[in-house]
This record gives C-alpha cells, structure tokens and sequence, in this order.
C-alpha cells in the first residue's frame, strides 16, 4: 500500500501540470472550493470568524501549492539568519504525520520525531530552537511564548492558510514546478487563488510567479557529503565510482529511500551527481518507519534524506542522510530585515 501511495501522487501531479481532460472534468468542483475559500477569508476579514495576534512578530512560511517546495529548509535558512541577527526564535508547527495529539513542547534540540513530527524535530535539532507543536497553531504558539520567555520572534512552518493566526510576515515558497495547469483543487494545485497578499516570494523555477510581492530566487542542491547516526560526515565524492575503477572495490552499493511529497526529485538528484543506485524506494511523505522492512539486498546500504534520518535512524543506525541546502538571494534577507525592523510595536520584546 505504502509504495503505491507515492505512485498515485506522482500521477496526480503530472495531470495537473497540464490542462487535461481529467482536469477540465474536475473544474467544477473547483469553482466551488474557490467559492469556499474566498467565502471564509471573507469571514475572517469581517471579524465573523476570530483572528489571533501576538506580542512577538509571528512569521509564516508556507506554500498555495499541494505537495512538497522546500519549505523545511527555507524554515531552516530563515531561523539561523535570525539567530545570526541577534533574534531568539522559535519554532510553531502542526506537526504532519506526528503519533499523537494535543499540545506539546520541547526545549532546544530536545524533539522526538514521532512525538512532533518530523519536519519540526529537524528543524528544532538543526537550529537549537523550543518548539511547540498543536493542531491549532494560535495554541502553539501562545504555549510557545508562555513557557519560552526569550524567544522574540515566531517562525511558523506551514500555515499560508492558517486565518486564524494573525501573522507579520507572510513568506511563500514556490518549487520549480510553479502553480502547475493554475487551477484550483482538485483540477489543479492551488490551494487557494494565486496571486494572493503575501509579503515575500521564493521561488526555485525559472519564472517569477505573479503578483505583487518581492520575489526573489533560490536553488536547491545536496550537500556534498552525508552523515551517518554517530555524527560522521562522509563526502559524497566517495560514494561515486570513478571511470575505468574496479567496482569490485567500490563503496557498498547503495539504495535510496525517500518519504517526501516528491521523492523521485531526490533520487534524480543523487543521480545527478554521479551517485549509482542499485534501487530506489518511494514512500508516503511523512512515513513512520517504526515497522519497515527494506526489500533489498542486506548488503546494501541505505542512504535517505535529512527529514527521513530522524525518524529511520533509531531502526537503521548506518543509513545515510544527506542534507539539502539552499543558495537564497542574499536580497531576501535583506528584505526580511526590513519588513522585521518595520515593526516597532512587536520589536520591543527584545
């Protein structure tokens, strides 16, 4: 069931890239969910429905599109700007995927990936940062403020659509397949209408998606070295067979596992860079490995993204994690620091 979940989503995300017959027949499904969404911002901007604020600036990064684009690492480069910057962030999720609900905390690098999730207990343990983790994210982050008392600014992962948290600085993230055919779900895969109010743009596509916010470029690229369980930090040039070697002295053949919303895109990364695979796995996003059993050869070795290590390590102490990273336009953070110094009420918490 797990291997053919990412198969479907993959299917799914090709017919929306284009204006298909299967898109054309959902359309007018979609105008309706268009109605339901304009119908509830409305809301919200009549006070019918209640919107939140906070006495620290709150920052939300998220994305209009279904599936995966980047917003883990984006979260990650905006954080250690921060802190760079003399901030004392924290962290605000739902925790997707996560065992468990209701309210929860932890200190700095403190996390469990099943109790948070993943992308949290990553992003806490990368960047040393308290989390709070709810359904309900105007919860979390009172709790967040309530327990943390330092921290003076609110970076929240996910959560465009989120109307009820009154945020500072909307921050949206576009992948390199941009809006896709531009319809709404479930013809296409917006969220929401594009171009929406938001306060900065980072896109990795070659076209700048519309609208009237700044917006600036980003590429995404794998470090060039992977890390195992204990720390040790391996370069990736090493996992690559040289031309005319003798493969019978080359590295353990390796396989690649992904439970990402578009695992291929790691996999055709590794390749990219000259890393030969024996075999791939593509898993649902956010899969819990607590019970999984790799159908591979045991010599082979696992090698898996960063998000993925957190949770298949305690089972696979000698899989590989790679990281992703980031080249940001140095501009958008200038921009950040701008927008962040525009608020003079919030800033008073430092």
């Amino acid at each position: 069931m797990a291997a053919r979940e990412p198969a479907r989503a993959a299917r799914l995300q090709r017919a929306w890239s284009t204006r298909s017959g299967l898109a054309r027949w959902l359309l007018p499904v979609s105008w309706l969910y268009g109605a339901l969404v304009r119908v509830r911002r409305w809301l919200y901007a009549s006070q019918w429905f209640r919107t939140r604020h906070f006495p620290a600036p709150v920052i939300v990064i998220g994305n209009v599109v279904v599936g995966g684009a980047g917003k883990t690492p984006v979260t990650i480069a905006v954080i250690e700007h921060l802190q760079q910057s003399g901030w004392c962030p924290g962290l605000v999720s739902r925790g997707y995927g996560r065992l468990g609900q209701g309210l929860i905390l932890a200190g700095s690098g403190e996390p469990d990936a099943h109790a948070f999730g993943d992308e949290p207990a990553l992003i806490s343990l990368r960047c040393s940062v308290p989390v709070a983790v709810a359904e309900k994210r105007t919860e979390a982050v009172e709790a967040l403020l309530d327990h943390y008392p330092k921290v003076d600014v609110v970076v929240c992962d996910d959560g465009l659509q989120h109307l009820a948290l009154a945020r500072d600085i909307d921050i949206c993230v576009w992948s390199a397949s941009g809006a896709g055919n531009g319809w709404l779900l479930p013809a296409g895969p917006l969220r929401e209408p594009w171009p929406r109010p938001v306060d900065l743009v980072l896109y990795a596509g070659e076209t700048i998606p519309p609208g009237l916010a700044p917006a600036f470029g980003l590429r995404r690229r794998l470090a060039d070295y992977a890390m195992t369980a204990q720390g040790e930090s391996i370069a990736l040039a090493t996992l690559v067979h040289s031309e005319g070697s003798d493969k019978s002295q080359d590295v353990t053949p390796l396989v690649a596992v992904a439970g990402t919303a578009q695992p291929d895109e790691f996999f055709a990364m590794l390749r990219a860079i000259g890393i030969p695979l024996a075999d791939t796995i593509a898993l649902p996003d956010h899969f819990n490995f607590d019970s999984w059993t790799p159908s591979t050869d045991k010599r082979h070795r696992l090698i898996c993204t960063e998000k993925d290590a957190v949770k298949l390590w305690p089972r696979f102490p000698d899989a590989l994690a790679v990281r992703l990273e980031l080249d940001i336009a140095p501009d958008f953070f200038t921009a950040l620091d701008a927008q962040l110094a525009a608020l003079p009420l919030k800033t008073a918490r430092r």
